[in-house]
């Protein structure tokens, strides 16, 4: 290499190195000043020791008179009531130390309120004299009615069976109540639909009461076929006597619909109920194939059948059909 080519490139290294280093001194200038150079140093020297304690009087307030300050009067019973002196703390409590936060009092719990448990609602009490039962169900032998009974009794509901005859044969039916009015005896039905679901419960009038004026009134139309101007008259004491029998084994219902879907029959059961009105379900086989019905009561005679179906009209909006029952 050429010896003026080095020089050159060694003065031009030099120079860079240079600026490099005094560049930025000239650039940015000197540092501003933080006022901490006037600060002095000197620790001051430690105390020789002379200390001097200054004991403060307490001030402590003059004493009550005898009566006390508002001059309450003595106690009835003469005995003396507990006081507490809050001006002068005991000599043994200890005093905080100077420059030393009190302890702070932890504030008392609040009480936690209990929520009173709900009271259960009372269920219409039987009665002697009532003149509605609900009949529950019907069971072939006796052993099998004590045990829905037990059921029935465990959920707190007025329940007996007794014997009857079923197309012939012994059974035994087991009901609740009776009750005076048809509303306590519909307010029983839904609490014993809740013990079984298999079961469908409905109120029923007794016919003990309702049987005892109806037989005399068909004793002087007995009579009447022996007129001869009127011969056709002799069958309406044959059409009179079915009446009984029907009035207690259930009497008349009314019809509102039958449905192929299990489920819509249920609902629109269900809304009848809703609205007041006893229905039930059942089911038969037609040639269109296996239907449940929807029927409201039952009642004991026609009329009122014909009352309930104009009820249904009336609540529902549904036109039914008297039919009897079952």
């Amino acid at each position: 290499m050429d010896a003026g080519l080095k020089q050159r490139l060694i003065g031009a290294a030099v120079l860079v190195a240079l600026a490099v280093i005094f560049l930025p001194m000239l650039v940015k200038g000197p540092a501003p000043d933080s006022g901490v150079s006037d600060l002095s140093m000197r620790v001051p020297d430690a105390p020789d020791g002379e200390y001097r304690t200054v004991d403060l009087p307490l001030v402590v307030p003059a004493d009550a008179p005898q009566g006390g300050v508002l001059g309450s009067p003595e106690p009835i019973d003469g005995d003396p009531l507990p006081t507490v002196d809050t001006a002068n703390p005991p000599p043994d409590a200890p005093r905080p130390a100077r420059g030393e936060a009190p302890a702070e009092t932890p504030a008392p719990e609040e009480p936690v309120a209990t929520p009173a448990t709900p009271a259960e609602p009372m269920r219409p009490a039987a009665t002697g004299g009532g003149d509605y039962v609900v009949h529950f169900g019907a069971f072939a032998n006796e052993r099998d009615a004590q045990l829905i009974v037990r059921q029935l009794s465990g959920a707190g509901l007025t329940a007996y069976s007794e014997p009857f005859d079923l197309d012939g044969k012994p059974a035994q039916r087991v009901r609740l109540g009776p009750y005076a009015s048809r509303e306590a005896a519909e307010a029983i039905r839904v609490r014993a639909a809740q013990v079984r679901g298999d079961v469908t419960p409905r109120v029923v009038a007794l016919d003990a009461p309702a049987a005892t004026p109806r037989r005399p009134q068909p004793q002087p139309v007995a009579t009447r076929p022996a007129d001869p101007p009127k011969p056709v008259e002799a069958p309406k004491p044959a059409a009179a006597t079915p009446a009984a029998p029907a009035a207690a084994s259930g009497g008349f219902s009314v019809q509102v619909g039958a449905f192929s879907n299990a489920a819509e029959a249920t609902k629109l059961r269900d809304r009848l109920r809703g609205l007041g009105i006893t229905a039930f379900t059942d089911t038969v086989n037609t040639d269109k194939g296996r239907l449940t019905r929807v029927k409201a009561g039952p009642v004991p005679d026609r009329q009122d059948a014909e009352r309930l179906k104009a009820q249904v009209q009336a609540r529902a909006g549904l036109d039914g059909m008297v039919r009897p029952h079952p």
